[in-house]
């Protein structure tokens, strides 16, 4: 997908940030809200990490040394 390893890294570690202010985003929203609110949230979270996984996928595969350790969990 992209080949400029520079590049690359750049956006994986974009990505990785986006997906931990969302996780981080959970967790401050089952803290504070109703265990519904929190579901639906956590649902709707699911809906945007999900297709940053599918996109960062092909990155990992063409530079692997960039794949977080615990990235396959």
């Amino acid at each position: 997908m992209i080949s400029n390893g520079e590049l690359a890294k750049q956006i994986s570690d974009l990505m990785l940030d986006v997906f931990c202010r969302l996780d981080e985003s959970v967790t401050t929203v089952r803290q504070t809200c109703s265990p519904e609110e929190a579901d639906a949230y956590s649902k709707a979270v699911g809906r945007i990490a999900g297709p940053i996984v599918m996109l960062m996928e092909p990155i990992y595969e063409r530079h692997p040394a960039l794949k977080p350790l615990n990235w396959d969990d």
